[in-house]
């Protein structure tokens, strides 16, 4: 699966208005919702936020990877945002976030899940795309630097 063909302007906010991971992962939920890619937006923010209460998905350097599956959607979809202010996400190396990308996949396709979960790692391990993504006024200037446009 292509990350690109998931990364457009229309998943992605920029600022994100919420000051905590809850609310973070609720703004971002809505915003697929408001795409129409999520059917049922409050058992995504429940079945996302479970899973961020088992471990935090604050991976470290300023990004947070939250993820679930869920029967609310029929196919794989992402939503990315940029935190107005750095944000306490409990990651593992104690630094806050300026970056985070959910991911929602259908509950039969664990395949996939993983694919697009180690594809954000990959391309975000490159810190100069992390620092321009963590920098980036617009989501269209995201989606342009996530695509490799940028």
């Amino acid at each position: 699966m292509q990350l690109d063909t998931l990364i457009t302007p229309e998943v992605i906010r920029v600022p994100l208005q919420s000051e905590d991971r809850l609310g973070v992962i609720t703004e971002l939920v809505e915003l697929l919702g408001a795409q129409g890619l999520v059917h049922d937006v409050n058992k995504a923010v429940q079945t996302t936020w479970a899973r961020e209460q088992e471990r935090t998905t604050g991976i470290g350097e300023g990004l947070a990877v939250p993820h679930g599956r869920c029967d609310c959607i029929d196919r794989l979809v992402i939503a990315i945002g940029r935190t107005a202010a750095p944000l306490d996400f409990q990651s593992f190396d104690h630094k806050p976030v300026h970056l985070v990308v959910l991911v929602l996949s259908p509950i039969d396709d664990t395949a996939s899940h993983i694919q697009v979960l180690g594809g954000i790692s990959r391309m975000l391990a490159d810190r100069m795309i992390r620092e321009a993504a963590y920098a980036a006024e617009s989501a269209d200037a995201l989606a342009s630097i996530l695509q490799g446009r940028g």
